[in-house]
């Protein structure tokens, strides 16, 4: 990662983007890395300015928005280096395309488009799946405490599969908690034998009446505690500074990340590596985490391989 790489944000006039460019200050002022405020123009500009083009040199038509915004940050931005970028196509790729050198794209959860009933637009859960670097969606403000990233924010949420995060992901979750100054919780699931009830109504008239199956429970959170230790003692040794807890599970991580989340300052989950199907690429526990966690949720992507 380098520590030139900025900080990108698409902002486009919404309060849920109003909040996404406070986080990224606040992340890029602790990063000291330079911050890329980024509006893709909308469709009906994108068009009337091609259209200006087509006839000959025209003077560069102003990006009111941007102009408004850096005359709002004005002195919370001083001594920062903070650019302010005006950008053509599809939101996604524009944003893609952004954010292709960056350390962190920052987004809302929703734009000023679609249904407000809506925890999370197409916008973000498109760039969940494309973004080329970790991917930060800060909720509304109705379902977020403070945006502050220092220890007063709460602690560092990582889920954890230990057989399927990559290494990049759980790093992330450390070098973050390190940083940041707070404490790491680390969650992991752990399978759940079916209950007898669900054979009943087998086909069989043997298995009509299933015998009783043994308590496997025991057994599975101690081999599921066992991996996940195994799994974090590299990152523990490397990161001795960063308190850690542990904590498993039944099925599904994402009940457990989105409650624990009312008190954290910012939930860690990885991206799924590259599939046939588009949708796969988020796996369904940071589908769930990000529609519904209450603070900002960072999704991590495998590195890049050639």
């Amino acid at each position: 990662m380098s520590e030139k790489s900025a900080v990108v944000v698409g902002v486009d006039g919404s309060e849920h983007s109003r909040r996404a460019l406070e986080w990224a200050l606040h992340a890029a002022r602790s990063l000291k890395a330079p911050l890329t405020v980024a509006h893709v123009l909308p469709d009906a500009l994108q068009l009337g300015s091609a259209r200006i083009a087509s006839l000959g040199p025209s003077p560069d038509i102003p990006d009111t928005l941007l102009d408004a915004l850096a005359k709002e940050l004005g002195t919370q931005a001083e001594g920062m280096d903070v650019r302010y970028e005006s950008l053509d196509g599809s939101v996604v790729d524009a944003l893609t395309g952004a954010a292709r050198d960056a350390r962190l794209l920052v987004v809302g959860s929703r734009g000023r488009g679609g249904f407000a009933s809506l925890l999370l637009g197409s916008t973000s859960r498109a760039l969940a799946a494309a973004a080329p670097c970790t991917l930060v969606v800060v909720p509304h403000e109705a379902r977020a405490a403070s945006l502050e990233l220092g220890a007063e924010a709460g602690r560092v949420l990582l889920g954890l599969q230990t057989d399927e995060t990559p290494d990049e992901v759980v790093d992330f979750a450390f070098q973050t908690a390190k940083q940041r100054g707070v404490a790491l919780e680390v969650v992991t699931a752990y399978p759940v034998p079916p209950s007898p009830a669900l054979l009943i109504g087998a086909p069989a008239p043997a298995l009509q009446v299933p015998p009783p199956m043994p308590d496997e429970t025991p057994e599975l959170v101690e081999t599921t505690t066992r991996h996940q230790d195994e799994r974090l003692r590299t990152f523990a040794e490397r990161y001795p500074d960063v308190e850690v807890s542990t904590a498993v599970t039944p099925t599904d991580a994402a009940g457990r990340l989105v409650e624990d989340s009312q008190e954290a300052g910012l939930v860690v989950v990885g991206r799924h590596r590259r599939h046939r199907v588009e949708t796969l690429l988020v796996g369904s526990v940071a589908h769930a985490v990000l529609h519904h966690a209450h603070c900002p949720v960072a999704v991590v992507p495998p590195v890049r391989t050639p």
